[in-house]
């Protein structure tokens, strides 16, 4: 009876949560859009490339071009080419697992971070995403984007995220799609990434992080379960 009460309680979460699709480089813009998501714990959201050579990458307010490193490294598309002319676009999708504080993103190829390419997952009054664009405005330089592009976990001060990877057609249905629950152990990454959409750039992966909370996804109409 735990077990069914458990299922059931995983499978209300599911019917409740919301899907946010945020759209990367639309219409060859250093934009994301929306520029700003207010979701719950359960809810996921989507970043569809549309363009050039972009990222989604974990930041601070306090530094919004620089990768989070502490207390562990933020999650993290690593660059997502598109090559012009294409009919299907990759899809990271992260799930929000803790909304109680506001989580910051930014584009991590050369000068999008300065041009003002952030994103505010739960911006609040006092930290709001006017501000931190303004910061990101005023950086110097960007942090690497490279990182992992497939699932991933990572758990930052300001919340916990699980991240997977989809190809989307042009007609909008999943061409292929991951999600894996990473062991535990040291992440490293490394990699370089091109603003240009004939350049995939080079990148090698070393996945890791610390599961925080069994979920059951679900990653456009199927179902993905993830047990820890």
């Amino acid at each position: 009876m735990r077990a069914l009460s458990a299922l059931l309680v995983s499978l209300a979460a599911l019917v409740s949560a919301e899907d946010f699709l945020v759209l990367v480089g639309q219409n060859n813009t250093l934009t994301y859009s929306p520029e700003s998501v207010n979701a719950q714990a359960g809810d996921t959201i989507s970043f569809r490339f549309l363009s050039k050579n972009h990222t989604v990458t974990q930041s601070t307010f306090a530094d919004p071009c620089q990768p989070l490193t502490s207390p562990v490294p933020g999650v993290n598309s690593g660059f997502m080419p598109v090559p012009a002319g294409s009919t299907s676009f990759p899809q990271w999708t992260i799930t929000l697992e803790d909304a109680s504080s506001p989580l910051w993103f930014y584009c991590a190829q050369t000068g999008h971070c300065q041009a003002g390419m952030v994103f505010a997952l739960n911006p609040t009054a006092n930290k709001t995403f006017a501000a931190f664009q303004a910061t990101a405005m005023g950086s110097s330089s960007s942090g690497s984007g490279a990182g992992s592009s497939g699932g991933a976990t990572a758990v930052s001060s300001a919340g916990s995220l699980t991240a997977s990877l989809t190809d989307i057609s042009s007609t909008g249905a999943a061409a292929t799609g991951t999600a894996t629950s990473p062991t535990e152990s040291t992440s490293t990454t490394s990699g370089t990434g091109s603003d240009s959409t004939g350049n995939n750039g080079a990148m090698s992966i070393s996945m890791g992080g610390t599961v925080v909370l069994s979920s059951v996804m679900l990653v456009l109409g199927a179902s993905v379960f993830m047990v820890v």
